[in-house]
């Protein structure tokens, strides 16, 4: 066991939804630095071995602070004046309110040149880089398991519908996830309006041009309810982990999933393409592919976190972080290529982040609203798996909360482009 893993074995407490794993040793202040992630299990395994690199690298010390409850936890630090040095961002809103606000410290352009867009550019507040994509996913994507499934499933909404009154419970389906519970659906949701609408509604309805209780956006919310079917029973108090690996359990309870590969659970001695393989959920000819990104900023002025966000942000850190077993993420930085992905799945969806791709790349819905307006959509999605009833007051609200609450900070022409 390493020394600082040995520590954080030896320090770690859980306090609510907070897990601080804290370094007990001693050692001069001048040479430690704290960091704020979300991450757990394979995720944050997967991370922490980019981190201990770092450490055994330059001697610094690294404190590590865990939170599932990352919004409330960071602004809890930051109202105290006792922010870490670094924090994994929860979303492109909060981000651009905590620049405004004065709390983030900027980085400089050349930390960033090598990033593809939509990434590069959503770190960017007022001309000013605050902050580093440092691990993209891409949220298109339709999961199923090869030996149950024989054949691949299909990708248009209709022929989705009519799988899932044919097979009932045919999805690993759960939307609790703590404070963010019902975000899988939101991420749905923005998927299949995305895939309907095209980038146009996307960004009129992002920016508050196009009312959530539009025929458009209305629409999207019947066919995510309508695909998912019986499924969304029981699914607002189903924890989303323990869902999605419903499709990995012997015999499966479930048969797909939508979203991220980490966010699948598979475990690292999967084989991809055997024991789990998957279609993207935009059907040709639209080309458009959901994205999102965890953004890493700097609350202090200590210059070991300048360091390490260097580091982070390097080709050489991002190539080994990728190849992390189970961590499953993917590099927005254009110098990792996907031959030297070594999951084959992963490979498959490096490629769709790169500029001969074809794809267009819209930036995750609900990270680039205000940080007010995705906690009532994530609200909203589990009234509505509840009583689809509810949906036109739901979307009624909704449209009341961005009125009040202000347009998503990135600029329309901000959330989709093609990977460059």
């Amino acid at each position: 066991m390493s020394t600082l893993k040995a520590r954080l074995t030896r320090c770690a407490a859980a306090l609510g939804l907070l897990l601080t794993a804290v370094a007990c040793g001693t050692g001069p202040r001048n040479d430690r630095l704290t960091v704020m992630v979300p991450w757990s299990g394979a995720e944050f395994q997967a991370f922490y071995s980019v981190i201990r690199t770092f450490e055994e690298d330059t001697g610094i010390q690294v404190d590590m602070e865990v939170t599932r409850a990352q919004t409330q936890q960071l602004d809890a630090a930051v109202a105290a004046g006792a922010p870490p040095d670094l924090a994994v961002l929860p979303s492109v809103g909060a981000l651009d309110r905590y620049a405004q606000g004065g709390r983030l410290q900027p980085l400089g352009d050349a930390i960033t040149e090598d990033y593809a867009q939509p990434f590069r550019g959503l770190g960017t507040v007022d001309g000013q880089v605050y902050a580093v994509p440092v691990k993209a996913d891409v949220k298109s994507l339709v999961w199923y398991n090869p030996a149950v499934t024989r054949e691949p499933p299909p990708t248009t909404l209709p022929a989705l519908r009519a799988l899932s009154r044919e097979a009932p419970k045919t999805w690993c389906l759960g939307l609790a996830s703590g404070p963010t519970s019902g975000w899988p659906g939101a991420d749905w949701i923005a998927d299949i309006l995305l895939s309907q609408s095209g980038t146009d509604a996307y960004r009129d309805w992002l920016s508050g041009d196009l009312e959530w209780k539009s025929p458009q956006v209305s629409a999207a919310w019947k066919a995510w309810r309508s695909i998912v079917a019986d499924s969304v029973q029981d699914a607002s108090v189903r924890k989303f982990t323990d869902a999605a690996k419903g499709m990995s359990t012997e015999p499966p309870t479930c048969s797909l999933g939508h979203g991220t590969l980490s966010a699948m659970g598979f475990p690292s001695s999967a084989a991809a393409g055997t024991a789990y393989d998957f279609v993207t959920s935009a059907p040709e000819p639209a080309r458009r592919l959901e994205v999102s990104a965890d953004f890493v900023g700097r609350f202090t002025k200590n210059p070991n976190a300048a360091e390490l966000i260097t580091y982070l942000s390097s080709a050489e850190a991002q190539r080994t972080w990728v190849n992390q077993p189970g961590g499953y993420g993917f590099s927005a930085d254009g110098q990792v290529l996907p031959a030297q992905y070594r999951n084959a799945a992963q490979r498959r969806i490096a490629t769709m982040l790169r500029p001969e791709s074809g794809y267009t790349l819209c930036f995750s819905a609900a990270d680039a609203m205000t940080p007010d307006l995705s906690a009532a959509f994530y609200r909203a999605v589990l009234d509505y798996s509840a009583d689809k009833s509810l949906l036109p007051d739901l979307l009624k609200g909704l449209d009341e909360v961005q009125a009040d609450r202000g347009e998503s900070p990135v600029p329309p022409d901000g959330l989709c482009a093609p990977p460059s």
